[in-house]
């Protein structure tokens, strides 16, 4: 039989009374990763909050990183979160609805909120609703707000909380919990086909974007060798991404803005994409980064995740001096600070947690460069070395109002790579999936350890590819016309 864990904020949400499973906090989950050790259990998230970084999200983030099935996945939570972000199965689910409410009658028009408790209403006629509305997305409680009129439109889909259910909603919830968890857990179904040709999703106007324009009109002659069009698109160019065959971001992706929607999209439409959506949540995030790496035992730095300023206590003594406090989102060097003192580090954590539930602390590893490895499917892409930027200890150095100055690079081959190196790397990028990754390693002595993987790496004509030449390009192209073709 299977495991199933239920995660709660507080322990009078769900109580072990209410279900045979195992009913634990959030928090509890969180902080004791070794808990489920050779196990694999089933997880329902019931936390009253899936907001970004918050306690709900951490939960299913680490979930997947310690290879616990959960649900919702942070993806269902992301796109829950706009409106904008799941207009696309609107079409869908309002065409279920409506044929649900023409069997009701007029007793429907009555109707205008229905929660669906995993994936059951509570109403044989809008069962089929239901079930459709969880395998979109897979949510304990949702509660969706319906428009008067002949045909009733969906005005909102949101997460419920347990707490905002009455005493009948909270008794149908529990049995429902009880059947669903005598239910094999099941995959959510593949959906939605499209068309043709390599889009390119790019801002000229980006300070640092991953690939410049010059870079871009190169790859295109490269493409053009293998019967590929590439098409530069822009941000305000979604609603027609489904005339092309696959897209490729070149815009620094971020899950809270347009690329994570464009990136959405294309997998809805069955589009090869890079970079995909579940590669942007898993790199995105420092912290479930730390945490995969470690279940797989890959050689990070020396890694602390902190909830509280209770658990910064002699830090310097675990991880040594200085200590390098991460927010778990940064990119390009952003939101990553070297610290020294306990005090200092104590009130950069004070401020660093106004603005998220969980901090990074590791070991400060200095190195004259960063080795670069672009992975590609899971293969070694090229390598290259990102020196320091002048004076200072990261490769891209940030002053508040003032232009990003970053260092300069080193060409090297695969074949001249450190082999440790290059294996370190690609034993990373493949925990996160098939896609384009840039994996950053330090070596110390005889010492390699991984300090992130990266979606959406720096790919520019004469850097990265000044070793390999133009076999990068071609590998690229390569990876989309592969699936392309098996499509």
């Amino acid at each position: 039989m299977p495991t199933w864990v239920i995660l709660v904020d507080n322990l009078k949400d769900i109580s072990n009374a209410d279900t045979p499973h195992k009913v634990m906090t959030v928090r509890d989950y969180l902080m004791r990763p070794k808990l489920f050790t050779g196990i694999n259990p089933n997880i329902l998230n019931f936390s009253r909050s899936y907001a970004y970084q918050g306690a709900g999200y951490y939960a299913s983030l680490l979930a997947e990183a310690r290879q616990h099935r959960v649900l919702p996945s942070v993806e269902t939570m992301i796109e829950l979160s706009r409106k904008q972000l799941y207009n696309h199965a609107l079409p869908e689910l309002e065409n279920s609805l409506n044929q649900c409410f023409r069997k009701i009658g007029a007793a429907a028009e009555e109707i205008s909120r229905i929660t669906v408790c995993l994936g059951q209403a509570g109403n044989e006629q809008l069962e089929p609703f239901a079930r459709l509305l969880f395998d979109w997305y897979r949510t304990p409680i949702l509660e969706v707000t319906v428009e008067p009129g002949e045909w009733r439109a969906i005005r909102r889909i949101r997460p419920l909380a347990i707490t905002e259910l009455d005493a009948a909603r909270r008794t149908f919830l529990i049995e429902a919990l009880e059947r669903y968890t005598h239910r094999p857990w099941r995959a959510p179904k593949q959906r939605a086909v499209m068309k043709y040709a390599l889009a390119v999703l790019s801002d000229p106007k980006e300070e640092l974007p991953p690939s410049s324009i010059s870079s871009l009109k190169y790859m295109a002659k490269v493409a053009a060798r293998h019967g590929v069009e590439l098409v530069p698109i822009g941000k305000g160019d979604l609603d027609r991404l489904a005339q092309y065959d696959a897209l490729f971001i070149r815009e620094t992706t971020n899950i809270d803005n347009h690329t994570y929607r464009f990136a959405r999209r294309a997998v809805q439409e069955r589009m090869p994409v890079i970079d995909d959506p579940v590669s942007m949540i898993r790199c995105t995030n420092k912290v479930y980064l730390a945490e995969l790496l470690e279940a797989h035992g890959v050689p990070t730095p020396k890694t602390v995740i902190l909830s509280s300023l209770k658990e910064a206590d002699q830090l310097e003594d675990r991880l040594g001096s200085p200590v390098v406090l991460k927010i778990p989102d940064g990119s390009f060097s952003r939101g990553v600070f070297k610290v020294t003192g306990e005090e200092a580090i104590r009130d950069k954590l004070k401020e660093l947690f106004e603005d998220s539930d969980i901090i990074l602390a590791q070991e400060y590893c200095p190195t004259e460069f960063d080795w670069r490895i672009g992975v590609l499917d899971g293969e070694p892409l090229f390598a290259v070395q990102y020196l320091m930027a002048k004076k200072h200890w990261q490769i891209v150095r940030h002053e508040d109002g003032k232009k990003s100055v970053e260092g300069s690079f080193r060409s090297t081959s695969l074949a001249e790579a450190p082999p440790a190196v290059v294996e370190t790397a690609i034993r990373a990028a493949r925990l996160i999936g098939d896609g384009l990754y840039g994996v950053d390693l330090k070596q110390i002595g005889d010492r390699v350890v991984v300090i992130e993987v990266n979606d959406n790496p720096n790919l520019d004509h004469g850097c990265e590819d000044s070793a390999e030449k133009d076999i990068v390009w071609d590998q690229l192209i390569r990876w989309y016309l592969k699936r392309l073709e098996s499509r």
